[in-house]
This record gives C-alpha cells, sequence and structure tokens, in this order.
C-alpha cells in the first residue's frame, strides 16, 4: 500500500481507521500492519454500509 487515506472525521487524527488504495484497512495507532482486502469484498462493505445508512435516514 503506498497511499493511506484517514477520514476527515477523525477528530484527533491518530484514533481512526485508514484505508488504504491497493486495498488494504490499518489502524491509525498501528500503522505497521495492515489487513489486505480484496476489491469484491471492500464494494460488498460499502454496499453494506450505504444500506445502513439509507435504512437509518428512512427511519428518523
Amino acid at each position: 500500500m503506498s497511499a493511506w487515506r484517514k477520514s476527515s472525521y477523525s477528530a484527533s487524527g491518530s484514533e481512526c481507521v485508514e484505508v488504504g488504495h491497493g486495498i488494504g484497512i490499518r489502524d491509525s495507532k498501528a500503522p505497521a500492519t495492515h489487513l489486505p482486502v480484496s476489491g469484491e469484498a471492500w464494494g460488498a462493505f460499502l454496499t453494506a454500509v450505504c444500506a445502513m445508512l439509507a435504512e437509518e435516514h428512512r427511519t428518523h
């Protein structure tokens, strides 16, 4: 992974999960290690999160 991105919602910048181009995820407190994730798995995760947020929006 060469480029890691932190969420802009991370207030302190050190307590967040980062996403790497390639695809991987890591804890910003332990940047030496990361979890490789396939593009298919990442897409499924994002689809599930979007569905959850849409459902939450409909019920509030």
